[in-house]
């Protein structure tokens, strides 16, 4: 469906933006991917990555905050990927004023925009911390949720239509606990800090979350919510996998930070959907249309929540070892 297509990825300089780009070039033939982002050098570096592709990659400096900026970009633009926001939660709770902004203003510029434009289809990044927030980038990004599954209201029956796309840390992305933790190995550390020895987290790929993008833009109607039905594995075994027999002292949870990652609560469960790979959250809303159930799923059990603290599929200590290798080293 991307072939002839023109998209354009906001924050597109990311470690996203990077995966997503190699993605579409390798199973697409894109009209144009145009590259929207506020710093110029992590553009000039990725331009000069993609310098074979200078007829289809282009790149504009620009800001979501800026609705003008982003109504020049977007002229011509089939899809939009939404993937701009301030992300690192001390830098959110200390600047919240600016988080507001990017995550809460410049959502809402994407929106006017794109529907001004007559964008076909947009999809909104998100992540676990949008459920039942406990810091502000949480809470911003559950607000964003919100007005983009609002926004199908305003584009009317055959206008833009907006979805969400859910998913936790990325597997080695910058501020993840991987990073971290080969940086004290690197470094000659033989001690890896836990914050909880019972703290969970999911497991996901820069190229699973490129897919999971992919099937959105196919399937979605307008309103959805796409979750990938991932694995989950303890922090401790990571420690292990990463540096075999360490020492792993327990330093205690950060401010802000859950001791599981949760993408599905049980007030959502009504309107949940489970496939084969992934879940849909379909909209809550008097003009949803029921009939636009993507086929091929079953409504999950009342109450139902996805965490990965309480799901079925977990991964040992040397399925790390091999995703570590996989889903890492590969990307580098």
């Amino acid at each position: 469906m991307l072939n002839n297509k023109t998209i354009l990825i906001t924050g597109g300089t990311g470690s996203f933006g990077h995966h997503f780009v190699d993605y579409v070039l390798s199973h697409y033939q894109p009209k144009k991917i145009i590259i929207y982002s506020r710093d110029e050098f992590k553009q000039f570096n990725m331009q000069n990555a993609y310098k074979e592709y200078g007829k289809i990659l282009r790149f504009f400096i620009g800001d979501v905050r800026d609705k003008d900026r982003l109504s020049r970009a977007l002229q011509g633009v089939d899809y939009v990927i939404h993937a701009a926001a301030l992300k690192q939660v001390p830098a959110c709770e200390y600047n919240p004023i600016e988080a507001i902004k990017t995550n809460i203003n410049g959502a809402c510029n994407v929106i006017d925009a794109c529907l001004d434009k007559g964008v076909k289809k947009v999809i909104a990044l998100s992540t676990d911390k949008s459920v039942s927030p406990i810091n502000l980038y949480g809470s911003t990004k559950m607000v964003s949720d919100k007005l983009f599954a609002a926004s199908n209201a305003y584009s009317g029956t055959s206008g833009t239509r907006f979805a969400v796309v859910r998913y936790g840390n990325v597997a080695g992305s910058r501020g993840s606990v991987i990073p971290f933790f080969q940086n004290i190995i690197d470094n000659g550390g033989k001690s890896l800090p836990i914050t909880d020895y019972n703290m969970t987290r999911f497991w996901i790929s820069l190229e699973e979350g490129v897919k999971l993008v992919i099937k959105a833009l196919e399937e979605a109607h307008g309103g959805e919510t796409f979750i990938s039905r991932i694995p989950s594995f303890r922090i401790t075994d990571l420690a292990q996998a990463m540096l075999p027999g360490c020492d792993m002292p327990e330093v205690g949870i950060r401010e802000g930070e859950k001791l599981h990652e949760v993408m599905i609560p049980a007030e959502d469960s009504a309107r949940t959907y489970e496939y084969e790979k992934h879940y849909i959250i379909y909209p809550n809303y008097t003009w949803w249309e029921s009939a636009s159930v993507i086929p091929g799923g079953k409504l999950v059990e009342p109450g139902f929540i996805y965490s990965s603290g309480t799901n079925k599929e977990w991964l040992t200590v040397e399925d790390i070892k091999a995703k570590l290798k996989t889903d890492i080293e590969r990307h580098d």
